[in-house]
């Protein structure tokens, strides 16, 4: 599976090629011999826009930028912070957390910065949303009865619903693909543990039970099988379980180091990850069974933050190989490899919107 990707992607990239050198050839699109020679024809391999949080102006600001670094453009403006911005599934809102109103709450805005507005508004703190499929909900986890516990709401900030009402730590929200289900993270038996539930609160199951840490719970694009991080054969290895909990199997089983966050393509044929098996933290890419586990990054330094273009073609992560965290983007191959942000402040959070959706 992760082979016929990668063909595909190999074809892409030659197309890429071929139109720089009839660019080249016809004088287009400019003159001159340096990396801005060809800028319109790297512009097209890189549609979309990302949006992302950064400290360049002294404190946490949300930002958004073109696929390509251009066009950066400061979004929020206070001496708040204002970090991990999301987009809606059309790609029509912004929803993120903010500090402003003196505790973490979740905020939403449209892409230009306009309408910010306070969905949340009570004294918890409110973190970790996340859209419905849809766009007509947004689920999040909030302290506001004293520890953390699931919430969903309309996307316009009513109907606020206590889904969990446990008095655990339950925390990291993900919808499923259909909109019916949240699988979610519960220490409520005596160790976190993975858990299912209904979007009304109904049909509470617990999916994983050992005595070993479960955590990072994400679907597949079909919504059949579920991807997890768990401790329970030593060390941290990425593992895949059907959405009823059946089947659990370690994809990366690798002794050598820590294997986490694994994030499905949006097609659900393949998974990346990061692994500190070489000595640092990288980007890794295996397919959904776990074979052909391959390292993109392979750089001294700290490679995180992994956000899917929708096409499943790119990817964008945060890296402090130069010194600072940066964004980064590159081809699902780990070539094309482009630093998007150049400041020496902190810039991370990303998250691809391509052609408008997510």
């Amino acid at each position: 599976m992760i082979e016929r990707h990668l063909r595909l992607i190999a074809l892409i990239a030659l197309s890429s090629i071929l139109v720089l050198a009839a660019n080249r050839v016809t004088g287009r699109p400019n003159q001159g011999n340096g990396p801005s020679a060809y800028l319109p024809a790297i512009r097209r391999a890189w549609p979309g826009r990302i949006v992302f949080s950064s400290e360049r102006d002294g404190n946490q600001e949300i930002y958004v930028m073109e696929a390509d670094s251009s066009d950066q453009t400061r979004l929020t403006n206070n001496a708040a912070i204002d970090r991990t911005p999301r987009w809606s599934p059309d790609g029509s809102r912004l929803v993120f957390i903010s500090d402003r109103d003196g505790n973490l709450e979740i905020y939403a805005m449209n892409p230009d910065g306009a309408g910010q507005t306070n969905l949340t508004q009570n004294s918890g703190l409110d973190r970790s949303p996340q859209w419905s499929p849809d766009g007509t909900q947004i689920v999040f986890a909030s302290e506001r009865d004293g520890n953390s516990e699931i919430y969903v709401m309309d996307a316009n900030g009513s109907n606020q619903t206590n889904l969990t009402n446990h008095p655990a730590v339950d925390r990291t929200p993900r919808w499923s693909p259909d909109g019916s289900r949240i699988v979610f993270t519960s220490d409520r038996d005596g160790n976190e543990e993975i858990y299912l539930v209904d979007t009304d609160g109904s049909n509470l199951t617990r999916l994983t039970n050992n005595a070993a840490v479960d955590d990072k719970a994400g679907w597949s694009a079909d919504g059949e099988q579920i991807v997890f991080v768990s401790d329970r054969d030593g060390d941290l290895e990425i593992y895949v379980m059907n959405s009823d909990g059946a089947n659990q199997t370690n994809l990366t089983n690798n002794p050598a180091g820590d294997d986490d966050t694994p994030t499905w393509s949006p097609h659900g044929s393949l998974i990346a990850f990061t692994s500190d098996r070489d000595g640092d933290q990288e980007i890794y890419l295996m397919s959904g069974d776990g074979s052909s586990q391959v390292n993109l990054t392979n750089q001294l330094g700290t490679d995180e933050g992994i956000s899917w273009a929708a096409d499943a073609g790119q990817m964008a992560f945060v890296s402090d190989r130069d010194g600072d965290t940066d964004v980064y983007v590159m081809k699902a191959d780990g070539s094309g490899l482009l630093r998007l942000t150049h400041n020496t402040a902190g810039d991370d959070t990303p998250d691809w919107a391509y052609s408008g959706t997510r």
